[in-house]
C-alpha cells in the first residue's frame, strides 16, 4: 500500500491546472495589450498621414491657382474662398500635429493667407509690383520646411530600407513554396 494520501494527487492536478489557467490568462491580456498597443499606432500614423496630405494637397491647389490668376491676368481669388478650402484640413493638422509640423503648416498658411488678401502686403524692401510673384515664389521653399517636419515626426526616411542577407532571401522563399503546396 502506498503512503500517498489519496487526496493528494487530485490536489496537486487541481493546483497545475489553476497555474496552467492563470499563464493562459497573462498571455492573452499580453497579446491583447500589444494587439491593440499596435492598432493605436497604426491609427496614430494613418490619421496624421492623411491629414498631413490632405492639407499639402489644399496648399498646392491654392498655390497652384495664385500662379495661375497671376499668370494669365485674371483677377485673384477672393480670401474666404482660401480660408473654406484649406480650413478643415488645416484644423485637423492643428488639431493632430506636434508643435513643429503645427508651426510649419501655420508659416505656410500665413503666407498664402497674405497673396491670397485684397492687397497682398509685400515685405520691407519689396517693389509692391512684384511682391506677389515673389512671395509666391517663396510657398515652395516654406512647404519643404513642412515636408521635412512631416518626415521628421512619422520617421519616413528618404532612402529604401536595406536590403536582406542572402540568407534571409532563400528562407522567405523556402517557405513561400512551402506555403503555396
Amino acid at each position: 500500500m502506498s503512503e500517498i494520501p489519496w487526496w493528494s494527487l487530485p490536489l496537486v492536478a487541481a493546483v497545475f491546472a489553476l497555474a496552467g489557467a492563470g499563464v493562459t490568462l497573462l498571455v492573452s491580456a499580453r497579446d491583447d495589450y500589444v494587439r491593440s498597443r499596435t492598432k493605436r499606432t497604426k491609427r496614430w500614423y494613418a490619421e496624421r498621414r492623411d491629414a498631413y496630405v490632405a492639407l499639402l494637397t489644399q496648399f498646392e491647389r491654392a498655390s497652384y491657382r495664385l500662379r495661375a490668376a497671376l499668370e494669365t491676368g485674371q483677377r485673384m481669388p477672393g480670401p474666404f474662398t482660401y480660408t473654406d478650402e484649406v480650413g478643415p484640413a488645416l484644423m485637423q493638422v492643428r488639431l493632430l500635429a506636434s508643435g513643429q509640423v503645427r508651426s510649419a503648416a501655420l508659416a505656410v498658411h500665413l503666407l498664402l493667407e497674405k497673396l491670397y488678401a485684397e492687397r497682398p502686403t509685400p515685405p520691407p524692401g519689396v517693389d509692391p509690383a512684384k511682391s506677389a510673384r515673389e512671395m509666391l515664389g517663396h510657398v515652395p521653399l516654406v512647404m519643404q520646411e513642412l515636408e521635412a517636419a512631416i518626415r521628421e515626426e512619422l520617421g519616413m526616411e528618404a532612402m529604401p530600407p536595406a536590403e536582406l542577407p542572402a540568407t534571409h532571401v532563400a528562407t522567405r522563399a523556402w517557405w513561400r513554396r512551402r506555403r503555396a503546396v
